[in-house]
């Protein structure tokens, strides 16, 4: 049996992994190791907070150490998990299709789609549960036609106790993430090795042979018929350049800030996290309990249970590019327009609660969603290959995606990650 490796664990690599075991004999090699849920209670973390040790948001990992912070040059925060499931384990569990600038290349996803509605449990029964603030919110948003929907989850929703944990990562199995297709591989045959640094991949020639990697301060080399890199919008590009493939200094991230505003027992932060959705040009806008703004935003000075939030997160220019060392990313003038655009409908939305402009506090910006260093084009739409790849080296996460979807890319993710094992077994 041929062998390939996949990078990653996440949305991509657990997904491609399922799809090639059994044709392919597949070792997965991610850099993380078991995923762990954030265990520490926030009243400790709260005690923690006004001792003034919580400073900078790179400490994260001295309290949970799954989620990786860097910083660009300009201190904007990226967000990363770093365990098994990759970000799918800190993502919100949305089950959201966003494949429009991928059909306008020619790509359809539609068999790709159907095939993880069958495969996942997605629901929007979470709408039954939501709490008194939520449910206003909701309603003022109608109100003022901005046509809210509930979104859909995927997961198990019986088992949700709404701890408001999702983005901490679920203890109780309700949400889904991708370490479910990561079992269905490994029940396959798939080997998986935790703890490697992919550096690079080997060639000879003009063909893949292997992979590169650190483990324990060793270097190692793994040889194969297949690669396949889905170490994420942030990993895969510097892996590529290490290997000698140049990709575009066109980097999107997908950025997120949050409005927030004191309300008492608004009881958000025990509550399933990106209820429901506002779609607006460019941007959404979601009910969300910002816990790296909590930890560490100074002006985030409300109790957790009285603080009401709304996220921002807009579809970002493509601008930017990283190295093995540093992210260089920055908003232009069309990102801070849009976002103003964004702030201003939610100072509209707490001003329908009597919360005035003066009263509302801004959040951190942060980023998660990194992808488009090298995008698909309408050359690649039946191949899902950019060109100046090798034949058997394949990407499978948002690197390909042409832009920022301003969504969250998880699901949109799995089924590109479908299609490619696809055409690998053909191929």
């Amino acid at each position: 049996m041929k062998k390939a490796i996949v990078v990653g664990s996440g949305a991509g690599g657990a997904t491609v992994a399922k799809e090639l075991q059994g044709i392919y004999n597949v070792t997965l090699l991610d850099a993380g190791k078991e995923f762990r849920p954030f265990s520490i209670p926030l009243s400790l973390v709260d005690r923690i907070k006004k001792t003034g040790l919580l400073i900078d948001e790179r400490e994260i990992q001295l309290l949970f150490s799954t989620m990786q912070i860097r910083k660009t040059e300009d201190r904007m925060v990226m967000v990363n998990g770093i365990g098994l499931g990759g970000t799918t384990t800190l993502a919100t569990g949305n089950a959201i299709r966003m494949d429009q600038d991928l059909k306008g290349l020619g790509i359809n996803l539609d068999a790709e789609f159907d095939e993880l509605y069958q495969e996942i449990p997605v629901s929007t029964e979470h709408q039954k549960r939501w709490r008194p603030a939520t449910q206003r919110l909701f309603e003022i948003c109608q109100e003022i036609n901005l046509h809210p929907t509930a979104l859909p989850k995927m997961g198990d929703l019986k088992k949700c106790v709404n701890c408001g944990h999702c983005v901490l990562g679920c203890k109780y199995g309700a949400k889904w993430d991708s370490r479910k297709f990561l079992k269905l591989a490994i029940d396959k045959g798939a080997t998986l090795k935790t703890g490697c640094h992919v550096e690079q991949v080997i060639m000879n020639g003009s063909k893949a042979v292997g992979v590169k990697y650190r483990k324990s301060l060793r270097s190692h080399i793994l040889e194969a018929d297949l690669v396949v890199l889905a170490a994420g919008g942030f990993g895969t590009p510097a892996i590529l350049e290490n290997s000698g493939i140049r990709c575009d200094k066109r980097l999107f991230v997908d950025p997120v800030l949050c409005v927030a505003a004191r309300w008492e027992k608004a009881f958000q932060n025990k509550e399933i996290s990106m209820p429901f959705v506002v779609e607006r040009p460019g941007f959404i806008l979601s009910p969300y309990f910002d816990y790296l703004s909590y930890f560490f935003n100074k002006k985030w000075r409300y109790p957790a249970q009285d603080t009401l939030g709304i996220m921002i997160k807009f579809a970002d220019t493509n601008t930017g590019y990283i190295t093995n060392k540093k992210i260089r990313k920055t908003l232009n003038e069309a990102d801070h327009n849009r976002l103003k655009e964004g702030i201003d409908i939610c100072h509209d939305i707490f001003g329908r609660l009597g919360i005035k402009k003066e009263q509302t506090i801004l959040g951190t910006i942060n980023a998660g969603h990194p992808g488009g260093m090298l995008p698909l084009t309408e050359h690649d739409a039946l191949t899902l290959h950019p060109q100046r790849l090798p034949e058997n080296l394949y990407i499978s996460d948002a690197t390909l995606f042409p832009t920022s979807l301003g969504n969250p890319p998880s699901f949109t993710i799995m089924a590109l990650a479908k299609r490619i094992g696809k055409l690998c077994l053909q191929n």
